[in-house]
């Protein structure tokens, strides 16, 4: 058997795994880092992430009026402490990260053009155009390239977690002691299970939007992270906390949807309904600069009331030069649709964009199982609370890589197990599946229920309805999963699944609205 060592193994290549690869890679050069992704190596959440990185960097600006910021969007539920690390540490990593090549916008004095969005109080989010994140992630793999003690496995899909329950066939539950010894992973390339045995691991996946019908995340977003952790028995919170994002790009028979960043209600756009009107001051004094969970419920109160498919951008009244510099892939995206923005609206309608929960982690990513971390999306640190503020993001899985290589510095690298008592993946008795039609139709399946019922408003009922078609789904799964050789379809399926099914469960548990969750019979 074939066994694949490493010092560091970092699953997902988006800002959260590739910033601590990099960390890590140039504090140990020799330090063996692999590097899984399940698509190619530039293929993450990250790259498309369009408005850009909240930090504080004007003098007009402040570490408090942040904090406030966040905590007043996370609606209540903000870890406090986790907070005013997150922003006080983030002008440092910020630096670093340019020092790596990423670069952002400047005005005509050479100082950072610094947008606002929802939700915040001051001009504090640096960009690059309207396509931040695919800057970052190009400036974070060629600095990776140059690292010879990193290795970067593109289409390779982590199956399971390596722990006691696969060396020692012990039950494990949340509260059992246990460590991560790697992962086993699918090679796409040629159909085999690979087995990963390392030190450390870091789950930095990314999100889970692909759970719902329509969503602003790319294909590869299927909560693989939180999956493989729940099935460890790591801690999962805060799954029914969903952020959809107000404004995407209304094409109903598209997927994923087109992101239209809030960056373009904060250079002055206004959100109208068919009938012309303005309506978001109804719901909030702010209006359009409102909050992300306020804007989308009130679109969606919008489109209740008048059965309407849509509501619109009106940038009518913008200057068309400064747009276009600004947003020019958003522009150029209207125009391929019909759509001139000086004289026409963009039909928007709200899209599953981000999960404010995940796997527990603390102060340094590190979950309840040894040598296991978690980071970016897939984690649930306390930042974002019950919502989260924009561009937050990117800055948390920036201060939390720091947090992570600062935990594993100084951290003994070594093997903890015997690697022949690691034993391969088995898959006797599986079969290659003869056609993948009912994985295809349980997905859109899938995606149809959370849509309907697990959406930006729920009631009891309807919670009950989805947990009930949920379980169905997942038996009839489970008996594919059993006798059918690993494909990505079913495993992203099951993944899937399981999202679904800890946003049920959790939002059961949610007694109160707060944020992103809105239960109508909590009212």
């Amino acid at each position: 058997m074939a066994i694949y060592q490493s010092d560091l193994l970092i699953i997902g290549s988006g800002i959260a795994g590739l910033t601590t690869a990099i960390k890590y890679a140039q504090e140990k050069p020799n330090h063996k880092v692999i590097v899984l992704t399940k698509a190619d190596a530039n293929e993450s959440n990250t790259k498309y992430a369009q408005g850009g990185i909240a930090v504080v960097t004007n003098a007009t600006d402040s570490f408090e009026k942040h904090v406030q910021d966040t905590l007043v969007a996370g609606d209540g539920l903000c870890n406090e402490e986790v907070v005013r690390v997150v922003v006080s540490e983030g002008p440092d990593r910020l630096k670093e990260i340019i020092d790596w090549g990423t670069n952002f916008d400047k005005d005509e004095h050479g100082n950072y053009d610094l947008g606002l969005e929802g939700g915040h109080t001051e001009n504090r989010v640096l960009h690059h155009k309207d396509i931040t994140g695919f800057e970052i992630e190009r400036s974070l793999l060629k600095k990776v390239k140059n690292l010879k003690n990193i290795t970067l496995y593109p289409h390779f899909f982590v199956i399971d977690l390596i722990t006691e329950h696969q060396i020692y066939h012990q039950y494990l539950t949340v509260d059992s002691p246990k460590k991560c010894y790697g992962a086993y992973a699918l090679d796409s390339s040629t159909g085999k299970i690979e087995t990963f045995v390392s030190g450390n691991t870091i789950l930095a996946t990314g999100g889970a939007g692909q759970v719902y019908a329509y969503t602003t995340n790319p294909t590869i977003a299927t909560g693989d992270g939180v999956a493989v952790a729940y099935r460890a028995k790591a801690k999962v919170e805060n799954m029914q906390f969903v952020q959809f994002h107000p404004t995407a790009l209304y094409e109903p028979s598209e997927s994923p949807s087109f992101l239209i960043t809030e960056a373009i209600r904060g250079f002055g756009a206004y959100l109208r309904n068919k009938n012309g009107e303005r309506f978001m001051f109804k719901y909030d004094e702010r209006g359009e600069m409102a909050s992300r969970d306020i804007v989308s419920q009130s679109i969606d109160k919008e489109l209740k009331i008048s059965g309407d498919d849509c509501v619109y951008l009106d940038c009518n009244h913008l200057d068309k030069s400064k747009f276009i510099h600004h947003f020019p892939n958003i522009f150029e995206k209207c125009l391929t649709k019909g759509i001139i923005i000086t004289k026409d609206w963009i039909p928007i309608v709200p899209a599953a964009h981000y999960f404010c929960g995940g796997i527990a982690v603390d102060l340094f990513g590190r979950t309840n199982i040894e040598n296991l971390y978690a980071n970016g999306e897939c984690a649930c640190t306390g930042l974002h609370g019950a919502n989260r503020l924009a561009s937050n993001s990117l800055l948390e899985a920036l201060v939390y890589s720091h947090r992570i290589f600062l935990d594993l510095k100084d951290k003994e690298a070594g093997l903890t197990v015997d690697l022949s008592m690691i034993p391969e993946w088995d898959d006797q008795g599986t079969n290659s599946p003869k056609e993948l039609v009912v994985l295809t139709h349980n997905r859109k399946e899938l995606q149809r229920i959370m849509s309907d019922y697990l959406a930006i408003f729920r009631s009891n009922e309807l919670i009950d309805m989805a947990s009930a078609r949920l379980k169905i789904l997942h038996e009839e799964t489970e008996k594919i999963y059993k006798k059918t050789r690993i494909s990505p379809q079913l495993y992203e399926l099951r993944n899937l699944i399981t999202v679904g099914y800890l946003i049920a469960e959790q939002s059961v548990q949610q007694k109160e609205n707060r944020g992103t969750f809105y239960n109508v019979d909590n009212c």
